[in-house]
């Protein structure tokens, strides 16, 4: 795993994961695909959720998806297009019923059913959206979320948050999966070989979501009035022509720079685990963070294998055992 596998820095640390993969299931892209190709998702109408909307200051607003369980609150933030319907998402939200918690499944500003309002869109670092929901949540008569997952760029924007300095509010416990901790690094490893499939798919993600937003609107001010979707078919492309304009950046490289969660881990308080592989598609293994980078509390378990939201052990393909759902309950329920 490299060097920094095992070393302790004077706050956080970084430890080897007991997570061994599945025997049929080595590579890093068949644990990377595993769950969206072949798990099961369970039905979301036996899950009794309801919708709540949080009107945001700026005239905007988020939708949550609320369990109607008792129990400790946690709150979930998916990763890039992702939603309730992702492979990890619905899975962990009922076992979180199950399990005696109230899950809290945040869709990202524009990423639920409805399009939001306004020009500005979801990102990696929106992490002011993220501390609003946390703001109106603080008030909730059922509790405020106790722990927060987040997957992927959600872990990115959960431990960015973490790190900024502002004041956390009740969260006892973080726990971020599969971070991208340096995003320019994450757009280059998506430019090659077999995970330009991930880049394809994700790209063509994006823009039919920003089309979808379009439906019946004015072209934003903000963006070039010659611009052609079909055209860009890169993350780097994509993020400089929209997601940096809509969201108040100056270019790509500005907004990758600001919004790369690596630069926040020192800051980190709040009792966090980070579960990342080695092997992980969608970054370098030099992008990930030494002990010495880690806050007070952070936890970074370092696994050679479990591609991205991977980590698929079992001994058999029709016995597969879900180890990340699994080490997530054990972290929520061992203090």
């Amino acid at each position: 795993m490299g060097s920094n596998e095992t070393r302790r820095g004077p706050f956080g640390q970084i430890l080897p994961s007991g997570f061994r993969p599945a025997w049929w299931l080595l590579g890093a892209h068949a644990q990377t695909l595993w769950g969206s190709l072949a798990r099961r998702a369970p039905a979301l109408e036996d899950l009794r959720l309801r919708r709540r909307r949080i009107e945001l200051a700026d005239g905007d607003f988020i939708d949550l998806a609320v369990a109607d369980t008792d129990g400790p609150a946690v709150l979930i933030i998916h990763g890039l297009e992702g939603g309730l319907r992702s492979h990890y998402a619905g899975a962990l939200v009922a076992r979180l019923a199950r399990e005696g918690f109230r899950p809290v499944f945040m869709h990202l500003r524009g990423a639920g059913d409805e399009p939001n309002r306004l020009d500005r869109s979801y990102h990696s670092g929106a992490s002011d959206d993220l501390a609003e929901v946390l703001a109106v949540l603080a008030d909730d008569p059922d509790g405020a979320p106790q722990a927060a997952i987040g997957f992927s760029l959600g872990g990115n924007l959960l431990l960015k948050y973490l790190g900024e300095g502002r004041q956390v509010i009740h969260m006892q416990r973080a726990i971020a999966v599969s971070v991208p901790f340096v995003l320019r690094d994450a757009m280059l490893r998506l430019d090659l070989g077999f995970s330009r499939i991930y880049r394809r798919h994700l790209v063509q993600q994006l823009k039919r979501s920003f089309r979808r937003k379009l439906e019946g609107r004015r072209w934003p001010a903000t963006l070039a009035p010659d611009l052609d979707l079909d055209a860009i078919h890169d993350f780097n492309t994509f993020d400089d022509r929209i997601t940096a304009p809509l969201n108040g950046f100056d270019g790509v490289f500005d907004y990758y720079q600001r919004a790369s969660c690596r630069q926040y881990l020192q800051h980190i308080h709040t009792p966090t685990l980070i579960i990342q592989a080695v092997d992980d598609p969608f970054l370098f293994p030099a992008s990930l963070p030494f002990a010495h980078e880690l806050g007070p509390g952070v936890t970074l378990e370092l696994s050679r294998r479990g591609g991205h939201v991977g980590f698929v052990a079992g001994p058999w393909p029709w016995r597969p055992c879900y180890w990340l759902e699994e080490r997530i309950m054990h972290a929520l329920q061992n203090r």
